[in-house]
C-alpha cells in the first residue's frame, strides 16, 4: 500500500520532468526568393518576319525531247549524278528508224546528183558542138541545180534524225542531285513532260514572300536575317544568320499582292539543309535595338519606336499559352501576354503587361510557389 502511493505520487513530477526536456520548437525556415526584373520600354527598330522556303540557286527540270516509253528510269530521289550520266532510257526504235530512212535518202540524193552532173556535163560538150539546142542545155543545168537542193534536203534530214537520236535518252545536265521522279517505266515520256527534278547541292537560298506593303521595310532595312531549322543550327530554335546576298523581283503578284525576296545563304550554311524546307525571315529596319535589361538604350531614332522588352527566358509556353508570372505584392500571378519580334535574349512584348510592372525570371518556380517575390 505504501509502495502504491508513492508510485502515485512520483509519475506526474516523472512526467512534468519528461515534458520539460523536450526541445523547443524550431521556426519555419523562409522560402527562397525568386528574382525578378523590372518591365522597361526599349527603343527597337521596326522589324518584320515571314515565313519563307529554301531553294535550290541552281535547279533544273529535265524532260524527254523526244516521244516513247520510258524503258528504264535509272535513279531514284537523293541520288547523285555526274553531268552527262544518263537518268532515264526512252523507246529509240522510231529515231533510229528514222535515222535509217534518213541514211536511204541522202543516198539516194547523192546517186540523183551524180546522174544530174554527167547529163548537165554532156549537155554542155553537145551545145558547143552545135548538137542540142540551148533550151536542152539549160534543161540540163536546171535538174543539176534541183539535184543539188535535193541532197542538202536528205542531208538535213538525216541530221536531224541523227540528233533526234542523241538526245533519246535523257541525261543530267550537271553534277546534282536528284530532288524527285516524275515517271516510271512504261510510262509514255513526251517532249515537255518532267522525268526528273535535279539541284546541285550547296547553293540555298530563301524565297520570302513579302505583302506590298511591307515593302518600303525590306528593301530599306539595315539588317535581313534567315533563322535555320533546329536540326541545321545550334540550340533547339536554330540560328539566325545573315545571307549573302539579296535580289527584290521586279513586280508584284496580282493576286497575293506580294513581292519575293531571294536570300542566298552562305556556302558554309547549306550543311543538312535541302530545298523545300521551312524558314523565317527576318527584316530589320534602321533604328538599333536597345541592349539587354539594365543597359542604357540607345537615342531613339525618328523612324524607331519604344516597346516593352523583357528576357526571353522569363517568358513561359505552355501550348497555346505564353505569359508571365507577374508579381504583386509578395506573391505572383500568371499574366498572358502577345509577343514580338525577338532580339537575341530578349523579346518585345506587345500586349499583357505594363512599362514599371515586376516579373519574375524563374517562370516555372514563380509557378509552383516555390519561392517569394525579392
Amino acid at each position: 500500500m505504501f509502495y502504491r502511493h508513492l508510485f502515485a505520487v512520483a509519475l506526474p513530477l516523472l512526467l512534468a520532468s519528461g515534458a520539460g526536456a523536450q526541445p523547443a520548437a524550431r521556426p519555419a525556415a523562409a522560402p527562397p526568393s525568386i528574382p525578378t526584373v523590372v518591365v522597361g520600354p526599349a527603343v527597337s527598330a521596326r522589324t518584320a518576319e515571314f515565313d519563307a522556303t529554301l531553294q535550290a540557286v541552281r535547279q533544273s527540270t529535265v524532260a524527254a525531247q523526244v516521244p516513247g516509253n520510258v524503258v528504264a528510269l535509272l535513279v531514284k530521289a537523293g541520288d547523285r549524278v555526274r553531268a552527262g550520266q544518263s537518268i532515264a532510257r526512252i523507246d529509240e526504235r522510231d529515231v533510229q528508224a528514222a535515222l535509217a530512212r534518213g541514211d536511204a535518202g541522202v543516198a539516194q540524193a547523192e546517186a540523183e546528183l551524180r546522174n544530174a552532173r554527167l547529163a548537165a556535163a554532156r549537155a554542155r560538150e553537145l551545145r558547143t558542138q552545135g548538137f542540142v539546142s540551148q533550151a536542152a542545155l539549160d534543161t540540163a543545168e536546171t535538174q543539176l541545180q534541183a539535184a543539188q537542193a535535193g541532197a542538202a534536203q536528205a542531208q538535213a534530214a538525216r541530221s536531224q534524225a541523227a540528233l533526234a537520236r542523241s538526245v533519246a535518252g535523257v541525261t543530267s545536265p550537271f553534277d546534282a542531285v536528284v530532288l524527285a521522279t516524275h515517271v516510271e517505266p512504261g510510262d509514255l515520256a513526251a517532249p515537255g513532260r518532267p522525268v526528273a527534278t535535279l539541284y546541285a547541292p550547296g547553293r540555298l537560298r530563301a524565297s520570302v514572300q513579302v505583302p506590298a506593303s511591307q515593302s518600303a521595310l525590306a528593301r530599306h532595312s539595315a539588317r535581313v536575317e534567315v533563322l535555320l531549322p533546329a536540326a541545321a543550327g545550334a540550340g533547339s530554335e536554330g540560328r539566325w544568320i545573315e545571307p549573302a546576298s539579296r535580289t527584290e523581283l521586279p513586280g508584284a503578284d496580282a493576286v497575293a499582292q506580294t513581292v519575293e525576296w531571294r536570300l542566298e545563304l552562305p556556302a558554309s550554311a547549306g550543311a543538312g539543309l535541302s530545298p523545300g524546307m521551312a524558314v523565317r525571315v527576318r527584316f530589320t529596319g534602321a533604328a538599333p535595338v536597345a541592349a539587354a535589361a539594365g543597359e542604357a538604350p540607345a537615342a531613339a531614332p525618328p523612324a524607331g519606336a519604344a516597346r516593352l522588352v523583357v528576357p526571353a527566358a522569363a517568358v513561359l509556353h505552355r501550348g497555346e499559352l505564353t505569359a508571365v508570372y507577374a508579381a504583386q505584392g509578395d506573391q505572383f500571378v500568371l499574366k498572358p501576354v502577345r509577343l514580338g519580334a525577338r532580339h537575341g535574349a530578349q523579346v518585345e512584348v506587345v500586349a499583357g503587361l505594363k512599362a514599371g510592372e515586376r516579373i519574375a525570371l524563374d517562370p516555372v518556380r514563380a509557378g509552383l510557389g516555390a519561392g517569394a517575390v525579392r
